[in-house]
């Protein structure tokens, strides 16, 4: 039977919230997978006595024993002890936690292909300050830890798929990250994960320019010269139906959005707040270019309502299903 492993990301947001009141949901008992989270049995009913949620917990020795799933139950595998159980206040004690939980969900879907890994938000300053200082992010940790030559970030609701060539590092390192033979890897992997995840035949793939009206043929910087475009013609010439590079600030139009399946963004937050306007709470996480389905949800760990109000379940809903779609 397809499995998937939750791992609710930082204990002090709502990665936790989510996961307790999803089990409540009629979606729960319908999934095609079993679903077995990756936590602290003193975690899980810390935040559901907060929550006021009446819920069953029950604890796996084997992921082999894990059954479909049921309403009001959450089979569960602990791997560590949690230091904190506080919702909405961070504490650095936790980042062992954190990171032991995701390491033991990267490595189970490793051996199994049978197995996907969903992952919660994570406050990466606070695994920072944990001890773990060259942390990055989810993407960044799989791609180390999965030893994938290159993997590319998607975020995918039903209207927009945004791809990034370079995901969490300062904007001033961006131009310098931008390399000829690293792009024609994403956009590669980029049009082969379109295919084989969305089953789409013949991708569109847009890819932004990194300067103002994408350089204006070198007037305003040089990068869509001599490295975006050199990669877009080689994968172009392979058969990919990717564009030669386009201003990001025309490329999101009602047209271009239909005509579009996948936008290849520079940096981070060249496109992401194009996609959070239009499908936030919607749109799912994807790791492209590894061994192991990954999905994850589209927004942050959001302290401010841990442990107080019911959050958006949308993304969550969208991220296991993607995740099982996946699964072989």
């Amino acid at each position: 039977m397809k499995q998937l492993l939750y791992s609710p990301g930082e204990p002090a947001g709502i990665g936790v919230d989510s996961l307790l009141h999803i089990s409540k949901l009629k979606f729960w008992e319908e999934m095609n997978a079993n679903l077995i989270c990756i936590a602290d049995l003193d975690l899980l009913r810390s935040r559901a006595k907060v929550l006021s949620l009446n819920l069953k917990f029950e604890e796996l020795k084997s992921l082999n024993k894990a059954e479909q799933n049921k309403k009001g139950i959450i089979q569960f595998f602990q791997v560590a002890k949690c230091k904190d159980f506080t919702p909405g206040k961070l504490n650095h004690e936790n980042a062992q936690y954190v990171i032991k939980n995701l390491n033991f969900g990267i490595n189970q879907a490793l051996k199994n292909k049978k197995i996907g890994l969903v992952t919660g938000p994570i406050q990466k300053s606070n695994i920072i300050e944990g001890g773990f200082e060259s942390f990055q992010g989810h993407t960044e940790w799989i791609k180390k830890h999965t030893k994938s030559k290159e993997v590319v970030m998607l975020l995918a609701a039903k209207n927009i798929k945004v791809a990034l060539a370079t995901t969490h590092i300062p904007l001033a390192e961006v131009s310098k990250n931008i390399q000829k033979l690293k792009l024609v890897e994403i956009i590669k992997i980029l049009n082969s994960g379109l295919k084989s995840n969305f089953k789409i035949k013949n991708p569109s793939i847009k890819v932004l320019g990194l300067n103002p009206h994408a350089g204006e043929n070198g007037k305003i910087g040089k990068e869509e010269l001599l490295k975006i475009n050199p990669a877009v013609k080689i994968c172009r010439k392979i058969g990919i139906n990717v564009s030669y590079a386009r201003s990001a600030d025309t490329a999101f139009n009602n047209d271009q959005l239909r005509e579009t399946d996948a936008y290849l963004a520079m940096y981070h937050d060249q496109a992401l707040p194009v996609l959070k306007a239009l499908s936030f709470g919607k749109a799912v996480n994807i790791t492209l270019g590894t061994p192991i389905v990954r999905t994850s949800v589209d927004h942050g760990t959001a302290l401010e309502i841990a442990g107080k109000i019911k959050p958006n379940l949308g993304s969550i809903k969208e991220a296991l299903k993607l995740a099982e779609m996946q699964l072989q």
